[in-house]
């Protein structure tokens, strides 16, 4: 699957994110601490966002994790998504799901968007 990133699009997700932040700082800390969690384990980011917009996921499963670790990983998206709380960030990804979860997930973490600009295969 191919995303591009224009600097428009990344820098208006970024004012986005810092919204969330101001305005819901709890749930932003829930979905940067997914985000986090994303990263540590080494899954790809478009992985988490299939999840938790429940959309097809097959193609971004992680291969080299224990059955374990990817039910654990499992059950923290779960109680996110469960979360009633949780709608601003499916707002989030919905809105900007053409650039890619993973171009999001990266700016909520604080990656320079110059960074981010064009396309990328994910």
């Amino acid at each position: 699957m191919l995303v591009s990133a224009s600097m428009n699009d990344l820098l208006s997700a970024q004012e986005d994110i810092d919204k969330l932040k101001a305005e819901k700082p709890e749930v932003h800390k829930k979905f940067t601490n997914i985000v986090y969690l994303t990263r540590q384990l080494q899954f790809n980011y478009q992985y988490m966002g299939c999840l938790l917009m429940d959309e097809e996921s097959g193609d971004f499963c992680p291969g080299h994790q224990t059955d374990y670790v990817v039910n654990v990983y499992h059950n923290e998206i779960q109680k996110l998504k469960s979360n009633s709380k949780i709608e601003p960030v499916k707002q989030l990804l919905t809105e900007y799901k053409e650039m890619g979860y993973g171009n999001l997930c990266k700016l909520l973490i604080g990656e320079n968007p110059r960074m981010l600009v064009g396309p990328k295969v994910v």
